[in-house]
């Protein structure tokens, strides 16, 4: 079975070989009709091309092994990669609107709009189907570099189906014998502010995964797999906490269980748990529990048939990924108070 690192790595490959194609592709088309709009596309395939080989080498080091120097892995330089791609989109969008200025207030001659149409439309829809993919890939791998690179081609696509908008314009009105050539320029700025902001927005998800943001929906897959499987022996389950190492996830939890269990039943109940887990997501995520004994107050969530129940069994609670976050048990009683070592008093 291929893993999700390898996968991701072999389909980054695939990412920067249609970019070389592509960039020597735009700069056949910009030789041959002399359009700025098309001369930005091309540019900002020089950072694609760029970023691909930056995220090619980012997934070669995210797919190494643990070790000594790196416990949690090298996912992290995922997330190093993706903010250069951002950065390279952002500076992309500014080439492009200063060429597209300097192009508004000196046009040059166009020619050969026709044949420059479609190689640029065939372009456009290579990023677009290669991007997409790539999205989804790193989507589902949790792959930031990865789905920054399908971003950047999309980015693209945006740039280049307003281009190829723009010079149809350009086409039909200079064939009518009209002087269009302005609006070349024009659309080259509108889509090199629209990448602009595309670089914006991959740059906060890079700082959000910088920042350890918690996934929400792999934290409600995690709730729904908890409460799936979950028996009577897990009294209580609270102070989840996530980190996002690349495509590999660290879930670290404490466990409320019977206080009389043995250090070999409490280990069977881990096993479990981590397996409830581990069938929807295989061995991206790891698992670390905290197992704490139950106390009084627990008894009130309790449904077990116990002869040291302290009180009567009243409701039992149904975990939301909001209640596991928590960093105190749930239904705790007041005039109880938890100390910072998660002991009671």
């Amino acid at each position: 079975m291929v893993k999700v690192s390898d996968a991701n790595f072999e389909f980054q490959k695939v990412i920067a070989v249609v970019g070389v194609s592509l960039l020597a592709l735009k700069f056949f088309a910009y030789y041959l009709t002399g359009s700025v709009a098309i001369l930005t596309d091309a540019l900002e395939s020089i950072v694609n091309v760029i970023a691909a080989f930056v995220g090619l080498f980012a997934l070669y080091i995210s797919a190494q092994p643990a070790d000594k120097s790196h416990p949690f892995g090298h996912g992290k330089v995922e997330i190093i990669s993706a903010s250069v791609e951002a950065t390279m989109i952002m500076v992309a969008g500014g080439m492009i609107i200063y060429e597209s200025i300097l192009s508004f207030l000196n046009p040059g001659e166009i020619s050969d709009l026709d044949i420059g149409l479609v190689l640029v439309a065939f372009a456009a829809l290579v990023n677009f189907l290669v991007g997409r993919i790539a999205i989804r890939k790193g989507t589902k791998n949790r792959s930031p570099a990865l789905v920054a690179s399908g971003r950047h081609l999309c980015s693209d696509t945006i740039s280049s189906v307003g281009i190829l908008i723009g010079l149809f314009v350009v086409y039909v009105a200079m064939a009518m014998g009209y002087d269009a050539r302005w609006l070349d320029s024009s659309i080259a700025i509108i889509f090199g502010v629209i990448i602009l902001v595309t670089g914006l927005k991959v740059m906060k998800e890079c700082m959000d995964d910088i920042m350890d943001k918690a996934d929400e929906e792999v934290l409600d897959a995690v709730t729904d797999a908890i409460n799936e499987y979950r028996h009577d022996d897990w009294i209580d389950v609270y102070h989840l906490r996530m980190i996002k190492h690349g495509p590999k996830i660290y879930i670290d939890m404490h466990v409320v269980f019977p206080r009389k269990m043995t250090v070999q039943d409490i280990a069977d109940e881990v096993d479990e748990l981590e397996e409830a887990v581990s069938a929807r997501y295989g061995d991206s995520i790891e698992i670390s529990v905290n197992p704490v004994p139950c106390c009084e107050f627990n008894c009130r969530n309790c449904c077990r048939n116990c002869f040291d129940r302290d009180c009567e069994f009243e409701r039992k609670v149904v975990w939301t990924s909001a209640m596991l976050c928590c960093d105190k048990p749930h239904a705790v009683d007041p005039r109880i108070t938890i100390r910072q070592d998660r002991s009671f008093i």
